[in-house]
């Protein structure tokens, strides 16, 4: 009896490993790197670049069904010492996204299923993001939501190239 439950067990196992190495198979797998991110404003149509206009940021979605994502605003100032002031921290974290995590796709639905992030709100929700693929080009879109910089709902659309 013990034997055919481990049977069981195993068999099961090799099903949802199986189930999940198909989810996380496709051309969103790599590292990307950020050419753009904007947001906009759905009432009013504003689009502002919250990051600045060349931002640096990289995504990476791996055949295991793990992602992370880190962008940083363009020109961050260093502190003054390795450890910096009060003042100093605030602007570097308010320069910054990032989280990891899990995700699964459904269509041109991507969902990435928060592990650890910079801001602690995200941590143990989800992130949702339409997506598409041209080439070596990926473009996410969030649909509008509060968004942590401010608390204002925006959409924000950001673009990606594949660099491995």
């Amino acid at each position: 009896m013990r034997r055919l439950f481990l049977v069981f067990v195993w068999m099961c196992t090799c099903a949802s490993a199986s189930s999940l190495a198909a989810q996380c198979a496709g051309p969103q797998l790599g590292t990307w790197r950020l050419l753009s991110f904007t947001s906009q404003d759905p009432e009013t149509g504003e689009m502002t670049a919250p990051y600045g206009l060349y931002p640096t940021g990289f995504l990476s979605y791996t055949p295991d069904c793990r992602m992370y994502e880190i962008i940083v605003r363009e020109h961050r100032t260093a502190p003054a010492a390795i450890v910096g002031n009060d003042t100093e921290k605030i602007a570097l974290f308010d320069g910054l996204i990032s989280y990891s995590g899990s995700y699964t796709i459904d269509g041109n639905k991507v969902s990435d299923h928060v592990d650890a992030s910079w801001n602690e709100a995200w941590t143990g929700g989800t992130q949702v993001r339409q997506f598409r693929i041209d080439g070596n080009t990926l473009y996410t879109q969030s649909p509008p939501q509060k968004n942590p910089r401010d608390g204002r709902i925006s959409s924000e659309s950001l673009i990606w190239t594949k660099i491995r």
